[in-house]
């Protein structure tokens, strides 16, 4: 017997009202998830997994994005203004939002820029008394620089508050719509540090969202209820469970059975299957992303352009997403996703031509190849969903031009690190987009500064290259950021720092009968799914 099948099953029909059938399971929608949780606080948490189970369900932000075109409207902030100089924001809230309650605290106050305040001056102050609750360690707000962005940030009253820069960012506004700037409850902290229990607001969570947390069991599953006051209307399914089922084949083996109504990250190979199943429908999303090879530029050979260039041309790009990507990828050749500002259509791409990368190589004094390591990804990905099936497509493709390739895998975490350090030679690595902002990908992927951070695999610094994405940076006006970022991709074409392989599109899949579900560059949105 399945225990915690069992255990799922019963917990379900214990929340089911007396009556008919049909409304009691109107009433409960199931989604399998990948993994438990680090946090119920989005501050402090870094996996996908965790923002799903937090900030897409418990919280909200100041902003949030457009579905159509990914550009910031309001969320919490009903309204905001940017002074000329760019480094004044000053943001109007909105009023009569409500906070969630749990068994150890019920609000006295509706949502105000106490919270916003709370909200940053946690992650950024060291003596802040919030600061080191929960060993945190806020990733992401250093990562992206907005502990030394941020100089200042004041309440102005109830309504307004107002963020000093200590320079012009065109991406600060972008910032506040993604998952680590959820507004958490300053009174509810205040309640808990009198308590001495400051880290039930990371433990039991109190947020704004559509849904509060009602249960949760490590490793088995999450129980929310809906929140009654939504300020956003009326929550259409009123209790929805996370049943954590890391196993992707396990996931769609619940939804053709009905435990589970929504899964992410089918595995492309099932796709057929769930097609052709009249009770499931697959959803695929464009994903802001790009998955890539990264050469070390840092070490010998691939510090030479001519022998970057020329295993661009040694890889079949096309025949690679063809065979691993199965209709869920299209061919990338540029840092910057297409559905993004300032991706340049009319980019020249590198054809795949052994020949002509046989002659670079001669050129550059490899005329007799060379060995070299290349790592490979543990973990499946949009932008790369079989990174040793790729692995060994580019190790057939370079022998064909003399290059000898040693694939190298690690354990994710390993994996990472080894990257920071610059320990491999070349690595397959890739982004998902944070806040929908070109910058997400042009500098932390590839801007100077960003080897230090660790997420420039390729240790390539370029100066005419980080002059132009740093232009971008300050610049507000879209037009002229967008002209900035075409140039760096020119510069990007030119020296070869990766090859870059594939977009992938983001897959889930659910019961015909639910709607009002999607995925989007916000995350999950539950708050007007059900079940019909």
């Amino acid at each position: 017997m399945d225990l915690r099948k069992t255990s799922l099953a019963l917990l379900i029909a214990a929340m089911l009202p007396a009556g008919g059938a049909l409304a009691a399971a109107n009433d409960v929608l199931v989604y399998c998830s990948e993994a438990s949780p680090e946090s119920f606080n989005p501050q402090i948490a870094s996996s996908g997994p965790s923002f799903v189970a937090s900030s897409q369900v418990l919280y909200n932000r100041l902003i949030t994005f457009r579905e159509s075109d990914n550009l910031p409207i309001p969320s919490l902030a009903e309204a905001w203004t940017i002074s000329p100089d760019g480094k004044t924001y000053t943001f109007t809230l909105r009023q009569g939002v409500k906070f969630n309650s749990n068994k150890y605290f019920t609000p006295t106050r509706d949502f105000n820029a106490d919270d916003v305040i709370f909200s940053v001056l946690r992650q950024k102050d060291d003596n802040h008394p919030y600061h080191n609750v929960s060993h945190a360690a806020y990733e992401y707000f250093n990562d992206v620089g907005l502990g030394t962005l941020i100089q200042e940030v004041k309440k102005l009253d109830d309504r307004h508050v107002q963020f000093i820069l200590s320079k012009p960012d065109a991406t600060f506004l972008a910032d506040w719509g993604m998952d680590f700037t959820s507004i958490l409850s300053a009174e509810y902290a205040d309640a808990m540090l009198k308590a001495g229990t400051p880290e039930r607001v990371d433990t039991d969570p109190i947020g704004t969202g559509p849904y509060n947390l009602k249960d949760y069991k490590v490793d088995s599953l999450i129980r929310y209820e809906a929140n009654p006051h939504y300020w956003q209307g009326d929550v259409p399914t009123k209790r929805l469970i996370f049943s954590i089922t890391p196993n992707v084949s396990t996931r769609l083996a619940k939804l053709e059975k009905n435990e589970c109504q929504i899964i992410p990250a089918p595995n492309p190979v099932n796709f057929d299957q769930i097609k052709s199943n009249k009770d499931l429908v697959l959803h695929s999303v464009d994903g802001m992303n790009v998955g890539y090879l990264a050469f070390n530029t840092a070490k010998k050979p691939f510090d030479n352009v001519l022998v970057r260039q020329a295993l661009n041309y040694a890889v079949d790009k096309k025949a690679i997403v063809n065979a691993v990507f199965l209709g869920s990828g299209t061919v990338a050749k540029s840092p910057i996703p297409p559905n993004m500002l300032g991706y340049d259509k009319d980019l020249a791409d590198y054809p795949y031509d052994p020949a002509k990368a046989k002659a670079l190589l001669k050129q550059a004094g490899f005329a007799q190849g060379f060995t070299t390591d290349l790592w490979s990804m543990p973990v499946q990905r949009p932008y790369n969903p079989n990174s040793r099936r790729i692995a060994e497509m580019i190790q057939n493709d370079w022998a064909k031009v003399g290059v000898t390739v040693k694939i190298i895998t690690f354990e994710w975490g390993e994996y990472l690190a080894g990257i920071r350090k610059g320990e491999h030679a070349s690595a397959l690595f890739g982004w998902m987009s944070d806040n929908g902002d070109p910058d997400n990908f042009a500098n932390v992927l590839l801007g100077c500064d960003s080897i230090n951070s660790g997420s420039n695999a390729a240790f390539w610094c370029d100066k005419q290259y980080d002059a132009l994405i740093k232009q971008a940076k300050v610049i507000s006006d879209p037009a002229q950021r967008a002209a900035l970022y075409k140039q760096a991709q020119d510069v990007f074409h030119q020296q070869a720092p990766w090859v870059p392989l594939a977009n992938g599109k983001t897959f889930y899949a659910t019961r015909a009968n639910v709607t009002g579900y999607s995925v989007s560059l916000n995350g999950s949105d539950f708050s007007k799914a059900r079940l019909n």
